[in-house]
């Protein structure tokens, strides 16, 4: 089934790797313009605010693990329903909201091919 629109030629590869990434798995913004070989975090994540609806758009995600800004709740969800690697909060952190454990939940894409 083919887009209704024609996406930028950037775009479609990074929604490439965006559907590439295993459930329980994440990549940065950063890791996926690297992998391209062009653009920065900024694009990738522009891409993704743009276009992302249609691929798993939680898999993506900052370096640091925090989740996306008003996203929290249905990011949670996704990455609970598929065993992605939580650091769960302190009860004193705000909103107790988890961060996602990028030492075990960071992928590389060993084993992918576009």
């Amino acid at each position: 089934m083919g887009r209704v629109e024609e996406l930028p030629e950037y775009a479609e590869r990074v929604l490439e790797v965006a559907e590439l990434i295993p459930p329980g798995r994440v990549m940065t913004y950063g890791d996926i313009a690297e992998w391209l070989g062009e653009g920065g975090p900024r694009q990738v994540g522009r891409v993704l605010a743009l276009y992302g609806g249609a691929v798993p758009w939680w898999r993506v995600v900052r370096a640091d693990g925090t989740l996306l800004p008003g996203h929290e709740p249905s990011a949670l969800a996704e990455y609970r329903a598929e065993g992605t690697p939580l650091r769960e909060a302190p009860r004193s952190a705000e909103g107790h909201v988890p961060r996602l454990d990028m030492r075990r939940a960071r992928w590389d894409g060993e084993g992918a091919h576009i």
